[in-house]
C-alpha cells in the first residue's frame, strides 16, 4: 500500500513528493512568521505589521498549493 495514487499521468511522484514538501515549508513558515510577527507587533508596531501580513500570505499560498496537489496525477 503505497502513498501516491498509482495512475498514468504525466507527473513524476519525484516532482510531487518536491511539491509537497514546498506546501508543508510554505504552511508551517508563514505560519511561524506570522506568530512572530504579532509578538515582534508589541515593540515595533509597523514591522510587527509587516511580518503578519507577509506571513499571512506566504501559508495562503501553501494552502492553496494543496488544491493544486489534489488535482495532479502522479506518473512513473
Amino acid at each position: 500500500m503505497g502513498f501516491f495514487k498509482e495512475s498514468g499521468g504525466t507527473t513524476s511522484n519525484k516532482a510531487i513528493a518536491r511539491l509537497q514538501q514546498l506546501i508543508w515549508v510554505l504552511i508551517y513558515g508563514g505560519l511561524l512568521t506570522l506568530v512572530l510577527g504579532l509578538s515582534v507587533q508589541r515593540t515595533h508596531n509597523p514591522l510587527g505589521w509587516s511580518m503578519v501580513v507577509i506571513g499571512g500570505i506566504v501559508a495562503a499560498i501553501g494552502f492553496s498549493l494543496i488544491y493544486v496537489r489534489s488535482r495532479l496525477t502522479p506518473g512513473d
